[in-house]
């Protein structure tokens, strides 16, 4: 990529959802399975907690701040929702690649 380039930001999540995410070569036993399917469930329900506490902060730094919002948090509430969609495409079905921590988080 050259530099100076900035990829515009819904190309990046597009990327970030549907890039290269490689299939597990062999399929897991359904017992393994269910057991991630129930603690990725545990995950999800604490990174809503957390979603739900970076929004009030967001929006007291944007009541304090005329509007701007945090950048950082703005950022991590990105990859928390990206976290969330891979890991909802993994209880679905619709993928076979583990969600953080048993894959990168990118």
């Amino acid at each position: 990529m050259e530099v100076g380039v900035t990829i515009p930001d819904e190309d990046k999540f597009q990327g970030r959802m549907h890039g290269e995410q490689p299939e597990p070569k062999d399929s897991e036993n359904l017992w393994w399975r269910l057991l991630h399917m129930i603690l990725i469930a545990i995950m999800i329900n604490l990174a809503q907690t957390i979603l739900a506490v970076v929004t009030v902060v967001q929006f007291i730094i944007m009541a304090v701040s005329k509007s701007q919002p945090n950048e950082r948090l703005a950022d991590f509430g990105t990859d928390l929702g990206i976290w969330i969609a891979k890991a909802a495409r993994f209880q679905t079905a619709a993928s076979n690649v583990k969600p953080w921590p048993w894959t990168d988080l990118d």
